[in-house]
């Protein structure tokens, strides 16, 4: 479990196959572009979260009465070792809260723990709220892939208070 400060989360904890009714129900409150930001798509199976789980370490983050609130997974990049990619979605009516970031800040400080030395994260470019965010972590790099973009930061200068940006309230 995630060791993590938030008002809006009563607890984080792994995810494991046997949560697809928690992950679909954390869908259900997430937009059709919420969901294509996130996944490129607007529907995921019990499978793609079996494929996803093969592959990566995920977090779900819960309320008080027991709702999904986020999800985020870190797990390894094309064989390049000491990086992950980072994926992150939060629900609808819980954006620029500062959610994302402390999850984020989190997920990283979990990374750098075990041995990894940068983190990516590969979205569309106009996806504005994940690219401020990776920015919140430290000095990052981007590369332009045609409408995407690979955001890397480097864990040893993640930041430990990130600043958020305007409007967003702090984690």
């Amino acid at each position: 479990m995630l060791l993590l400060t938030h008002p809006a989360l009563a607890r984080t904890r792994l995810l494991s196959a046997a949560d697809w009714d928690l992950v679909a129900a954390f869908h259900a409150r997430c937009s059709e572009q919420n969901l294509l930001r996130r996944w490129g798509r607007t529907h995921l199976t019990p499978r793609d979260l079996t494929r996803l789980l093969t592959q990566s370490l995920c977090w779900i983050g819960l309320d008080a009465d027991e709702r999904p609130l986020a999800l985020v997974c870190v797990g390894p990049v094309s064989g390049e070792s000491g990086v992950v990619d980072l994926g992150l979605q939060v629900a609808d009516d819980h954006h620029r809260q500062g959610l994302g970031t402390a999850l984020a800040l989190q997920a990283a400080g979990i990374a750098r723990t075990g041995g990894v030395h940068t983190l990516t994260a590969y979205t569309q470019a106009s996806n504005a709220p994940m690219l401020r965010l990776m920015e919140r972590l430290g000095p990052s790099r981007r590369t332009r892939d045609g409408p995407h973009v690979e955001v890397r930061v480097a864990l040893d200068a993640l930041a430990s208070d990130p600043r958020p940006s305007s409007g967003a309230a702090s984690p």
